[in-house]
């Protein structure tokens, strides 16, 4: 069975090669969401196994820590594993600080500790 992952804030070339990552290691199906409204809304109706959130949201450039932090307010959405997509090590320890899980940046997709850390969430059981 497949794995669900909400890609958050993406945009369209970066959701592609995202997708091409996970596929390429995983069982996954990708479900993408534009902003922070759209997201909350699929994270209360929909299950998925991680949550992937760009630094800044392409479509206007809002930031992806305040979406993080939305998530980890709400208890009744809060259970899933949240990773934030960003190049910047600053940007990474601010998401793990706030309650994320250590994620990666668009230039690690093949590092083997970024697919360990995936391993955590997206490898069948």
């Amino acid at each position: 069975m497949s794995k669900r992952v909400l890609s958050i804030g993406q945009c369209v070339p970066d959701d592609g090669a995202i997708l091409q990552f996970l596929t390429t290691h995983f069982n996954v199906q990708l479900v993408r969401s534009p902003d922070a409204e759209d997201a909350l809304a699929r994270i209360r109706t929909e299950s998925f196994d991680l949550i992937l959130v760009n630094r800044k949201l392409d479509i206007d450039y809002s930031d992806g820590l305040d979406v993080i932090r939305l998530i980890q307010a709400d208890p009744d959405i809060n259970t899933t594993p949240v990773m934030l997509v960003s190049n910047y090590p600053d940007a990474q320890e601010k998401a793990i600080r706030i309650g994320a899980e250590h994620g990666f940046g668009k230039m690690e997709y093949e590092q083997p500790e970024v697919l360990e850390r995936l391993k955590k969430f997206l490898n069948d059981a």
